[in-house]
């Protein structure tokens, strides 16, 4: 180990910690870590992208996907300064991931070099552990403790590295540390566990919102929840943590959910909260008892009022809250809530089955439910094309990744690309609007360039569309939203990839399903109906309602002049 350079040094600590790829672009200021991976190709993969936003975006959605450290590399200046997007949205979906950027070489810091920025300022807000190296012999151990608080603090961790000193032999004098972390097994307070035992145990009306968090606890959950006859509700990032159609499934909240789970949040008693930490507290209980489950004791009762804290695991602490609990023998609330799903469910399928032209949204997401497979995984973009998803897709066991708390648009592609080469052999699709996908769109040939076969849907209404709704509900004039788009599937081709231009809705499953077949890197840009609001677009409630209330008036009330304050 010792007598290689610090670059070699680097790229061996990555492959000892399981890194598998790292997504960057090559540069002066990197070259000489570039030439280290290059060495190592047969360990270690570099996705060489067109864009740094991209780099980091994918990053971070490989870490939201498997767990593991999303690795990606800029070079000084205006690479590390593209990473910014896209290690935001680690930070904010709590996603672990290192970015190891160039800098100016050692004795010109200061100066105002050419491509000197201060990167250790400019990461201090973005990251949990921030550090420039400042020789060959202390870069092991700073390698290792920045990929040890990634991990840890479920984040992100910056190496800022002068280009001189990836050239300099690594001496006998390092300091070599572990290359693993542990994992704490944490299991909630005893006390805590009998005070929310009997607050379960006198709830009438129990409703569960199940948060990102709740991933991985399913088993636990489903049995916690029909044995307290409580329906469960999840949040956005939640969305695949149970069926969508299982008995016990309201759907999602807010704007973008179901009338039955509103509705179940109004009646509701008790709040149970598992791994989530929802910010839209209008739509939760105004009076309510509420127990949350969290890992992080810091989120417990940070958004809404808590009786309960519990500092554990989902899995264990449902588990055990499961074992204490006593079966709720009423189960008129719970018949109740499932029976408005089913007739929401109804609702949907006859959105879906719209023959129209142009093409309605929700018919797209009926003819993707025909062809993706239970383990798909679908990355999908910001925008109208979030709501569509998270209404009208079932998820069984795909699963979902998306921008949840930044909510950038672009996340879509990168996040596909991610997903392809952590799980080269599941079906892949990003789904996107025209503006998100536009923004990454350069990164389709980086695809086609690894023969990545996913398959982008495009949902190409040549307008920036809730943008345009929101103008209108708040009474504005549509203004700045119309896109001038190029013929996505056309440049699909141009890009060695397969293109398909849909605009009739026979022609959704034939494309689908012949986009899947010739694996290889497509795009479906389907012309879809503008007018299609995931929202209304008209004031009826007074402007000084606001919009949210609003849109609860027409979404969830349906005339109702009692709405929750926001």
């Amino acid at each position: 180990m010792f007598g290689k350079n610090a670059a070699d040094m680097l790229v061996d600590l990555l492959i000892e910690w399981g890194v598998e790829h790292v997504y960057g672009m090559p540069g002066d200021s990197v070259n000489t870590l570039i030439e280290s991976l290059r060495k190592a190709r047969d360990k270690i993969t570099f996705i060489q992208v067109r864009h740094e936003e991209a780099g980091a975006l994918a990053a971070a959605a490989y870490a939201k996907l498997t767990g593991r450290l999303g690795v990606c590399l800029a070079i000084a200046g205006p690479g590390a300064i593209h990473l910014l997007n896209g290690l935001y949205d680690a930070k904010l979906d709590r996603a672990p991931v290192l970015a190891i950027t160039g800098q100016v070489e050692s004795d010109l810091l200061g100066i105002d070099y050419f491509q000197e920025v201060n990167l250790e300022h400019m990461f201090a807000d973005v990251a949990v552990y921030n550090q420039r190296i400042m020789s060959a012999e202390q870069l092991p151990a700073v390698v290792n403790q920045a990929i040890r608080t990634a991990y840890a603090k479920q984040g992100v961790a910056v190496l800022t590295v002068p280009d001189d000193i990836p050239k300099f032999a690594v001496e006998r004098g390092a300091r070599l540390t572990s290359t693993f972390v542990t994992r704490p097994y944490m299991l909630p307070e005893p006390q805590d566990l009998e005070k929310a035992k009997e607050i379960l145990n006198k709830a009438k009306k129990p409703v569960i919102l199940a948060g990102r968090g709740a991933r991985g606890a399913r088993e636990a959950l489903l049995a916690l929840a029909e044995k307290i006859a409580a329906p469960i509700v999840l949040t956005l990032p939640g969305k695949g943590v149970v069926p969508d159609q299982h008995p016990l499934c309201l759907g999602g909240l807010g704007l973008i959910g179901t009338r039955p789970a509103y509705e179940a949040m109004r009646e509701a008693d008790t709040l149970l909260m598992v791994g989530a930490s929802y910010p839209f507290t209008g739509f939760l209980p105004d009076d309510a008892a509420a127990i949350q489950i969290d890992t992080d004791p810091t989120q417990i009762g940070k958004r809404y009022p808590v009786d309960v804290g519990l500092a554990g695991d989902a899995h264990l602490s449902l588990a055990r809250l499961g074992e204490l609990v006593a079966r709720n023998a009423d189960r008129g609330f719970l018949e109740r809530c499932q029976q408005n799903m089913q007739q929401w469910w109804k609702k949907m399928e006859q959105q879906e089955q719209d023959q129209s032209v142009p093409i309605k949204p929700q018919r797209v997401i009926h003819a993707l439910q025909q062809v993706v497979s239970d383990d798909a995984v679908l990355s999908v973009d910001v925008g109208n094309v979030t709501v569509w998803v998270a209404r009208n897709f079932r998820m069984t066991n795909q699963r979902m990744v998306i921008s949840s708390w930044l909510a950038t648009l672009g996340c879509g592609l990168p996040g596909a690309i991610a997903a392809k080469l952590a799980y080269p052999q599941k079906q892949v699709f990003a789904i996107c609007g025209d503006g998100g996908f536009a923004m990454t769109m350069s990164d389709f040939v980086t695809a086609v360039k690894y023969e990545l076969p996913i398959v982008a849907i495009v949902f190409n209404n040549h307008k920036i569309a809730m943008i345009k709704f929101e103008q209108e509900v708040m009474g504005n004039v549509e203004f700045a939203t119309n896109l001038h788009n190029p013929d996505f599937a056309r440049y699909a081709e141009i890009c060695g990839g397969v293109g398909f231009r849909v605009e009739q809705a026979d022609e959704l499953l034939p494309a689908l399903r012949q986009a899947l077949a010739l694996g290889k890197p497509c795009i479906i840009d389907v012309l879809v109906d503008a007018r299609e609001a995931p929202m209304p677009s008209k004031i009826t409630f007074g402007q000084a309602a606001g919009y949210a209330k609003h849109m609860l008036k027409e979404l969830f009330a349906e005339g109702k002049t009692e709405v929750p304050a926001l």
